[in-house]
């Protein structure tokens, strides 16, 4: 019978030390992403359905076109799960289409124009 040598139990213990460290480590990291935005998305895009529903792309064109960057900016983000960063520019995407949606409705009050 043939005995395992001190150098092959080291080195299978140096294997399974580093497999756990990496193993845990990796759980770790999964676990501490922040939680998905999705109150500012949802937020977002409701701001932005606001601003089409006034005709802001016409009426508010630079605010409006701002929102609708930042939005897609946000979405590319939030599919690339950095949930930082998309909560940011979903946070801007709806301050932009609420700056667009009230300058339309003043610029159309100011015509006359019913809404």
């Amino acid at each position: 019978m043939v005995r395992p040598t001190v150098e092959k139990k080291s080195s299978k213990l140096a294997a399974l030390y580093l497999f756990l460290t990496l193993f845990f480590g990796g759980v770790n990291a999964c676990v501490t992403l922040p939680p998905p935005p999705i109150e500012q998305y949802t937020l977002a895009r409701a701001a932005i359905d606001a601003a089409k529903a006034v005709d802001a792309a016409r009426y508010s064109p630079g605010y409006f076109h701002k929102a609708e960057l930042a939005y897609r900016t946000a979405q590319t983000a939030y599919e690339d799960r950095d949930y930082e960063t998309a909560s940011e520019e979903f946070r801007s995407a709806r301050e932009y289409a609420e700056k667009a949606e009230n300058s339309a409705r003043l610029t159309r009050f100011k015509n006359g124009e019913v809404l």
